[in-house]
């Protein structure tokens, strides 16, 4: 059976869109791997599935998939592709669209310059509910790693993250911390891992390394708990922008009282059929 996709991008981070509105989309982890392969498939770092909606008061229902077969509630940058691509391909004509995830609802707004700007939600920093193992709430968390003790936030914008602050995010052990952090036993569910340098008050890097994905050139809900996180340090303002390899989002948050928005591009690269 053939399936029709699009081919997209948000700073960067890839993504295959398939419309499950309007064609039948069948998915297990074999054929997720297959077409998430950059040499044998179509290459992406992870999959979205637009489908019919499930929840009334929302337009559609969004499911991810990460590359390595593995489904997950959230993804920042997906979501603005995700708009953007329901906007093109005549899902909708809405500026404003509620979606259901498997983290609960989200809305998306396609702004009048073209860029995507998401209500991603209230951060969640209770430990149990990241989740995470800790006895208390707090700002930051020691996590000991290969006879290492780190110092960690932990936020879920809908997903897990692990926050480290770095003096430079061009040295710094990404690929061998993250590794090791995202299947670390305190995260039960394995966790992103965000790697935040402090330009200002004001400016952030951030390099991002994705359970399932690894490293990628963006990630919207890694963005966003890095600023959730270094707010909750004292360390940021209300509006920050992150520079991450693919880009810059801006994100915004007042306190826990308050939802996170994230605003940035989302862009399609292509578009095909592949066999099933």
């Amino acid at each position: 059976m053939s399936l029709r996709f699009t081919k997209m991008q948000g700073l960067g981070n890839d993504f295959i869109v398939f419309d499950a509105v309007r064609q039948r989309v069948d998915l297990d982890p074999t054929t997720i791997r297959r077409l998430a392969d950059r040499r044998f498939g179509i290459g992406c770092d992870q999959i979205l599935l637009v489908e019919p909606p499930r929840l009334a008061g929302t337009d559609f229902h969004y499911r991810i998939f990460n590359a390595d077969g593995s489904e997950v509630e959230q993804c920042g940058n997906g979501a603005r592709c995700f708009a953007r691509f329901v906007h093109d391909q005549g899902l909708s004509d809405k500026n404003e669209i509620p979606v259901e995830t498997a983290a609960g609802v989200i809305r998306l707004y396609l702004e009048p310059d073209g860029q995507i700007r998401v209500d991603m939600g209230l951060p969640e920093l209770t430990p149990t509910h990241i989740p995470f193992q800790a006895e208390l709430t707090s700002s930051t968390y020691a996590l000991d790693v290969a006879g290492e003790t780190l110092i960690i936030g932990a936020v879920s914008m809908g997903n897990p993250h692990a926050v480290l602050l770095v003096e430079d995010v061009a040295t710094a052990p990404v690929a061998r911390l993250g590794s090791l952090i995202e299947t670390h036993p305190r995260f039960p569910k394995r966790v992103n891992v965000g790697f935040m340098q402090k330009l200002s008050p004001e400016h952030i890097r951030l390099r991002v390394y994705e359970r399932g994905a690894g490293e990628t050139l963006a990630c919207g809900t890694g963005a966003c708990a890095a600023v959730v996180s270094g707010r909750l340090r004292g360390l940021l303002d209300e509006r920050v922008r992150v520079s991450l390899p693919g880009g810059d989002l801006m994100i915004e948050w007042r306190d826990p009282s308050q939802t996170v928005w994230m605003t940035g591009p989302a862009e399609t690269v292509f578009k095909g059929e592949i066999d099933q």
